[in-house]
């Protein structure tokens, strides 16, 4: 019944005024016990005169107007906190200091009816303070031992990583949740000097002694909160990766700038992402040299609603350039990038124009380069996916191949300082028809160098980036939403991992730091087994394999290959003074052959005939091998 009850009127909450005529009546019935403890409880000598209305009326307004002042009576009462207290304490505190001044005033005239005895004010203002504090804490606690006792509502008991002030908070916000009863079992922390301490009734412990089966099983835990917001990378990726072995749904208190309007609710802590897990430490950029390079300036992004083109997007219109101009031939992705971006956009006082064209039409990226005559250009325009470029070699050829060309050599017609081109590990002793074309690219802008261009051309390679369309991350997410299984082609299949924002901003500072000829290599941590990926997304989900969901090897897919490589054979590191940032050593192109190759390959392209241009690919990129593809005859 109470269950029914408090799930009934749980979002329901007294009026305000209905609390503050309840604290007006404390106020009042305070005042007679005040004057008996001021009397020593002589009940003998009781003056009931003292007690005239006009007395009690004057009492009453001046906390009337003190409790409408500081709103003290506007608190929820069973959410009752510190903040709750204190304006009540000061609501009674300036009632009091108000009555004994007048009071002061008062005495000075002859014909005085108001007068109080300042000994009587001050224990009434005690007594009051009392009663207006313990009623809200005993209704807070009472409410909570009920829902806490109700076995209608769900009964969650929770672990806190961190026991300091946001781990204190956090308490506080899950104790108020309605829906949920939350039950803090443990403080875990690593300061070994808050170890064995109780707070608030709750014991803070050791990590190690807490993050194991015994105790998680024999204290019924269900939920892993962290709640540290100064807590390196590799210490978060260990708590977390301990709870989700031990089958904990864990969470994480976002940061308190993220708050909606400066409040932590149970709702804003969210359940780690796989993300969280392939986090490493952030890049630290010297925009120094980024700001220097784009402010003030007219910056053409191809491919600029896609998922590299547009963060890149995203982060110039902060160096405040002259004008951005985004281009992509997808009207639909485009659309949204631009009403994503124009609250910013009109803060930061940015003129950007956003551009339908296609990169292989000659006489429309002519025009777009004669109207805005871009100074810098990155381009991130190019057919990506593997499976499909193999199967559409054509397509392949033309936009990354022949669409970098075209915006490579307009680039040099109309004298733009500096071309950055966004490329793929995939181009690195390449497999597939994809890896294949972007590698041809990098050798075109190459040797557009090699010949003297006073366009500076840059390359920057990286492997795949988290949350990128059609990325395997978001794949896996959908496939567990369904009910599995989880497709991976190969049981020992590995890739290398960025996030979005971490590639794009390594593209802005190799291209500031780049003088022409670079191909920038970015440092992308260790690589990741993907189907150990596949099981930690399957643990985070709460979700057991080979019980709620299965795992299916379905064989390498066309062209892929089992590991990717950053360097080709032919090539080496070199430091730069980015950490992040390593330039390849490349052993350079012969231009004119490449460019009689071309000419050779642009004929082909005509033929619509896919084993004759992927022919041709493999003449100009001799490492091209092609893998598990109907293109491997052509290698023998």
């Amino acid at each position: 019944m109470i269950e029914l009850i408090l799930q009934r009127f749980s979002d329901k909450f007294i009026s305000k005024w209905l609390i503050l005529i309840f604290d007006l009546l404390i106020v009042l019935l305070t005042y007679p016990f005040a004057y008996i403890v001021r009397n020593n409880f002589d009940l003998q000598n009781f003056d009931l005169n003292h007690f005239s209305l006009s007395r009690f009326l004057f009492l009453l307004s001046v906390y009337l107007i003190s409790f409408l002042y500081t709103q003290s009576y506007k608190g929820v009462i069973r959410q009752t906190g510190l903040k709750d207290a204190f304006s009540i304490f000061k609501a009674a505190t300036i009632a009091v200091l108000g009555l004994i001044l007048l009071s002061f005033i008062l005495d000075s005239y002859s014909q005085n009816h108001l007068s109080f005895s300042r000994n009587t004010l001050v224990i009434h203002y005690l007594i009051t303070l009392l009663c207006l504090l313990s009623i809200r804490f005993l209704i807070k606690s009472v409410y909570l031992s009920f829902t806490k006792s109700g076995s209608g509502i769900r009964r969650i008991r929770v672990i806190i990583f961190g026991s300091g002030a946001m781990g204190e908070l956090t308490r506080q916000t899950l104790s108020k949740e309605v829906a949920k009863t939350y039950e803090v079992v443990a403080f875990l922390d690593d300061n070994p000097t808050k170890c064995g301490k109780v707070q608030d009734g709750i014991p803070v412990l050791k990590p190690d002694n807490v993050l194991n089966p015994d105790f998680i099983k024999s204290r019924r835990i269900h939920q892993l909160i962290i709640a540290v917001q100064n807590l390196s990378i590799e210490r978060k990726k260990a708590i977390i990766e301990a709870g989700v072995e031990l089958g904990l749904k864990v969470k994480v208190v976002p940061p308190a700038k993220n708050w909606i309007q400066g409040e932590l609710t149970s709702k804003q802590i969210k359940n780690v992402r796989i993300e969280d897990l392939l986090e490493r430490d952030p890049i630290k950029l010297d925009s120094t040299n980024v700001i220097k390079e784009l402010r003030g300036r007219v910056i053409l992004i191809t491919g600029a609603a896609g998922s590299i083109g547009s963060e890149i997007l995203r982060q110039v219109t902060h160096y405040k350039p002259k004008k951005i101009v985004a281009v992509d031939q997808a009207e639909s992705a485009l659309h949204e990038i631009s009403l994503e971006l124009h609250p910013y956009i009109q803060k930061l006082n940015v003129s950007v124009e956003f551009i339908i064209a296609d990169i292989r039409d000659e006489g429309r990226v002519k025009n777009i380069f004669e109207k805005y005559k871009p100074e810098i250009v990155f381009h991130a325009a190019a057919y990506k996916h593997v499976p499909l470029m193999e199967s559409n070699p054509y397509e392949a050829v033309k936009i990354n191949i022949f669409g970098t060309k075209l915006i490579a050599d307009f680039s040099v017609q109309y004298g733009v300082e500096k071309f950055v081109m966004i490329s793929t590990d995939k181009a690195v002793n390449p497999t597939n028809v994809m890896g294949a074309t972007k590698r041809v690219a990098e050798m075109y802008v190459q040797s557009l160098h090699q010949q003297g261009s006073s366009t500076q051309f840059i390359t920057t390679r990286f492997g795949n980036v988290l949350g990128s369309n059609g990325s395997v991350v978001p794949l896996f997410k959908k496939q567990i939403e369904a009910g599995g299984p989880i497709t991976i082609t190969h049981p020992e299949i590995t890739r290398y991992f960025m996030t979005i924002p971490e590639a794009c901003n390594l593209v802005l500072e190799a291209g500031a730091m780049g003088n022409g000829g670079e191909i920038f290599v970015f440092d992308m941590g260790e690589s990741v087994k993907i189907v150990d990926l596949a099981k930690k997304m399957i643990k985070l989900s709460g979700l057991t394999l080979g019980k709620d969901i299965e795992i299916v090897f379905t064989g390498l897919r066309p062209g892929e290959k089992l590991y990717e490589e950053l360097l080709a054979d032919k090539e080496n590191n070199l430091p730069t003074h980015h950490p992040k940032i390593l330039k390849a050593k490349n052993a350079g192109v012969d231009s004119e052959l490449l460019g009689y190759q071309l000419k050779i390959l642009e004929q082909k392209l005509e033929d619509h005939e896919d084993f004759s241009l992927v022919a041709v690919l493999k003449q100009i990129v001799e490492e091209y091998r092609s893998n598990n593809s109907v293109f491997a005859k052509l290698d023998k």
